[in-house]
């Protein structure tokens, strides 16, 4: 590693290439999710239960932004692992869909799979980064 400022770190090509890799996957994914939750929305699966769902819509999509710019721009492991840790939260919940969903299940177990290979496949290209792989 060259410089680094608090935030911003520097690199060799070679790792440089891997946090513009995982920015880009992690950005198809939010895509997917943010395309996702709009037909989500557009069906009626979403309740206000929590307030209204479009201002999950939008902070989702703000929050996919920075996460994007961050890894892009700013090349920080630990920023790299912690997204790397709250993404793998999704698991579970994917794996419990996809395998252990009962009859009243709300969704496809192939919706739920889908969704597992994404989400291993961008936890792949964030642990080539923020671990150096």
């Amino acid at each position: 590693m060259s410089t680094s400022t608090r935030w911003r770190q520097a690199w060799p090509e070679a790792r440089t290439r891997k946090f513009r890799q995982a920015a880009f996957a992690y950005l198809h994914v939010a895509i997917l999710l943010e395309a996702a939750a709009y037909v989500m929305l557009r069906t009626g699966a979403f309740t206000d239960r929590f307030g209204p769902p479009v201002m999950y819509l939008l902070l989702g999509g703000g929050l996919a932004a920075l996460i994007v710019w961050s890894l892009y721009s700013l090349q920080n492991v630990w920023i790299t692992r912690l997204v790397w840790a709250v993404h793998s939260l999704r698991l579970p919940s994917l794996i419990s869909g996809a395998f252990f969903a009962g009859e009243s299940a709300r969704f496809v177990p192939s919706m739920y799979l889908t969704a597992i290979v994404v989400v291993v496949m961008n936890l792949w290209m964030l642990a080539r980064a923020g671990w150096d792989l």
